[in-house]
């Protein structure tokens, strides 16, 4: 398959749908041979199951030695883009130490760990690309934690950027996208709270898993791009 990333190996880390899909897919329709990684190997091998140049691997962003050994099975990489997340929800009075370190350990220490183990497999003109998030600078009562989270994976990526050149390093922060992750809501729920941030947004709308692959095949592929956090929100933090 031709395209901008023809021939390259590209690690997703992160589940079977949503953000983490999308991405999977944009990279092996542009020409990339894509592992996707996660805790459960079998659910990703069920979820890409049929599915031509996309293979799957096990790691735990919680666990260094998953990591190490993830990067002595893979070898070589040229992309690595790290989607994982444990959000956090609720209000200061509502927050647990639990749910506040794994949600750092997920985002933040696990990708900083994926880098010191991964970093040096990454090939010459290489990237690696992590995930930031509009709360960040969107503060709003209730979201306390996932801001904090966002704000240090801001902060990390310009960080691995020095560390790691001249392997380019950036983060993506999008704003609120339809990935099943507003499930909870009910449909109705969900549908009124799209409607109202798609009303406020400068863009008109929410965003798609689509624009989000779109930006992460940019950091993939843009070799003088590095130390930038792309804001993929619709503009939401201007309202």
């Amino acid at each position: 398959m031709t395209g901008p990333l023809k021939d390259e190996t590209v690690l997703v880390i992160g589940r079977g749908g949503g953000i983490a899909r999308a991405v999977v897919v944009a990279a092996r329709d542009a020409g990339a041979r894509v592992v996707a990684a996660g805790r459960d190997r079998q659910a990703l091998a069920d979820a890409y199951a049929g599915e031509p140049g996309i293979g799957t691997e096990t790691v735990d962003l919680t666990d260094d030695a998953s990591i190490a050994a993830l990067g002595e099975r893979l070898g070589s990489v040229d992309h690595v883009v790290s989607t994982a997340s444990a959000r956090a929800r609720g209000r200061l009075g509502d927050l647990e130490r639990d749910a506040v370190r794994r949600s750092f350990d997920t985002k933040v220490i696990g990708p900083l760990m994926l880098a010191k183990h991964l970093g040096p497999r990454i090939a010459e003109g290489g990237s690696f690309t992590l995930f930031s998030g509009v709360a960040a600078v969107k503060i709003a009562a209730g979201t306390l934690a996932v801001a904090i989270t966002n704000g240090a994976a801001d902060v990390l990526a310009r960080s691995l950027a020095l560390e790691m050149a001249p392997v380019r390093v950036n983060a993506i922060s999008p704003g609120v996208i339809d990935t099943g992750a507003w499930d909870a809501l009910g449909e109705q729920g969900k549908a009124d709270y799209f409607a109202d941030i798609g009303a406020r947004n400068p863009a008109g709308r929410i965003g798609t898993t689509d624009d989000i692959a779109n930006a992460a095949l940019f950091a993939m592929t843009s070799t003088f791009l590095t130390g930038v956090t792309l804001r993929i929100d619709g503009g939401e933090p201007l309202t």
